[in-house]
């Protein structure tokens, strides 16, 4: 049995809400209240008002069971809130039965990064044209500051103090954060400048070019360090996020200082940070298992006493 035409027609008006949204984003919100709606309809239920806190729970139970994510459901239940947010400002339900509801928590995966050793190999590229000069200064800088991929781009020139070695970045909400830049990026960056002119085009300030002479784009930067990573025999698909995370967990390891770490990657919330302290753990318990008598899984043949 179907929900009544005008509950339909409620899910209808919620989406056509959406319109200040991208296509995308009402689509996965019509996916997900789709699930919903035939979940009611097994369950014999015929409008949204009759959905209560405990039917929520069984549906988010049966997703689960399905295999969905808990990211999934996290955002299935976002969805849901969202739509009897809609249907309260209507006087449609008088409550909204998603407050409250926790969906099961899915693992983190930690992220994959390069150790100490990949990364010099990665960096010992050749500078014998002008791609080159200005690739590594790239680099250079990504691994130096732990920048995002949207940082990178967005860096003009004067950004840059080279006196001080401070890098002025304009990261996530449009919050500006100074970072310490490294003596070899400084150094790739400098000599990316004195060959910066070939590419250049009118007044542009973006510090990092195209041939073309504009701003570089992320797609070009994501292929030319995967092209490098190729050419310098890594076997791993890096990326420019890879090297924040490969600077991110080197400074841990190397100073223990969360907090630091924190600031120097612009997270907002230290939650986000302490994915790395999984990271470092897991270096030292390798480490760890590797030296310690007592945690070598080697069974000896105890000495003949008699």
């Amino acid at each position: 049995m179907s929900m009544q035409l005008s509950e339909t027609e409620l899910l209808k008006s919620f989406i056509d809400s959406l319109q200040h949204l991208s296509g995308h984003t009402r689509n996965a919100y019509s996916r997900d209240l789709k699930h919903l709606q035939n979940f009611c309809i097994k369950k014999n239920i015929k409008k949204w008002s009759e959905v209560k806190g405990q039917q929520l729970r069984e549906f988010v139970a049966y997703r689960h069971r399905n295999g969905i994510s808990g990211r999934s459901l996290q955002r299935n239940l976002s969805s849901v809130r969202a739509f009897y947010r809609h249907l309260l400002k209507l006087n449609k339900v008088s409550i909204n039965p998603a407050e409250g509801i926790v969906t099961p928590k899915t693992a983190r995966k930690l992220p994959k990064l390069l150790d100490v050793d990949q990364t010099y190999q990665l960096l010992n590229i050749e500078k014998n044209d002008i791609f080159s000069i200005r690739d590594i200064a790239i680099i250079e800088l990504i691994y130096s500051s732990g920048l995002r991929l949207s940082e990178i781009i967005s860096l003009n020139t004067d950004d840059i103090d080279f006196s001080d070695r401070v890098l002025t970045v304009t990261g996530k909400g449009n919050k500006t954060r100074n970072i310490p830049v490294g003596k070899y990026a400084i150094e790739a960056v400098k000599h990316w400048l004195k060959n910066r002119k070939i590419f250049l085009n009118g007044n542009e300030r973006a510090l990092f070019l195209s041939n073309r002479g504009n701003r570089i784009s992320p797609r070009s930067i994501q292929e030319r360090i995967k092209k490098w990573a190729k050419k310098q025999g890594l076997s791993n698909h890096v990326h420019p996020h890879m090297l924040r995370h490969s600077f991110a967990s080197h400074v841990l390891e190397s100073s223990g200082d969360l907090k630091a770490v924190q600031e120097l990657l612009g997270h907002a919330d230290i939650s986000t940070t302490q994915i790395y302290t999984h990271l470092d753990f897991q270096h030292l318990a390798q480490v760890y298992d590797k030296t310690h008598p007592r945690a070598q899984r080697i069974h000896r043949k105890k000495p003949d006493t008699k």
